[in-house]
């Protein structure tokens, strides 16, 4: 399971299998880590979603046909909501309660997961938006497909065989 490889130990247990209180502390120090990658995914995110907020003031936006202002507004809807699941945990941590660790890390790990598709999600429609206005469609879907592949297999590929042989 994906909250179980959040770090390189191998004999973690799933976060509902622990104890809020008898492993408090190994669930604050996994806790701890996610708000870590947190800290490293949303400022990327946010960036992407404050460009994706000024597109439509750049001169350019009124040329972009109704397929292209689909793929934009695809990308914008993906970034807020990728923002909005990766600010989860960290409010989650702020107004849940504190004595449901289990649950807040096993919430907040799920939450992260989707807020990595979703980023996903905003790039590669971002990509094909705006390569389809500079060039063709065909160009857009040639940038975009290796991206997605390599989205696919670094992000999900790489970390679940990689997990599987640390077993």
């Amino acid at each position: 399971m994906i909250v179980a490889v959040l770090d390189d130990r191998t004999h973690e247990r799933d976060a509902e299998e622990l104890d809020d209180s008898a492993d408090s502390e190994e669930l604050r120090q996994r806790y701890d880590t996610l708000l870590q990658e947190m800290r490293v995914l949303l400022p990327g995110v946010q960036v992407l979603l404050g460009f994706l907020l000024t597109v439509p003031f750049a001169e350019g936006f009124a040329d972009l046909d109704t397929l292209g202002r689909r793929a934009w507004a695809t990308s914008l809807l993906a970034a807020l909501l990728s923002t909005v699941c990766l600010l989860t945990p960290t409010a989650h941590h702020r107004i849940g309660d504190r004595t449901e660790r289990a649950s807040r890390l096993a919430w907040g790990a799920r939450m992260q997961v989707i807020g990595i598709c979703l980023l996903a999600v905003a790039v590669l429609a971002g990509l094909w938006c705006v390569t389809r206005f500079i060039f063709d469609t065909a160009t857009a879907w040639t940038l975009a497909a290796p991206v997605m592949v390599a989205m696919i297999a670094l992000w999900i590929l790489l970390p679940l065989t990689a997990s599987g042989r640390k077993s």
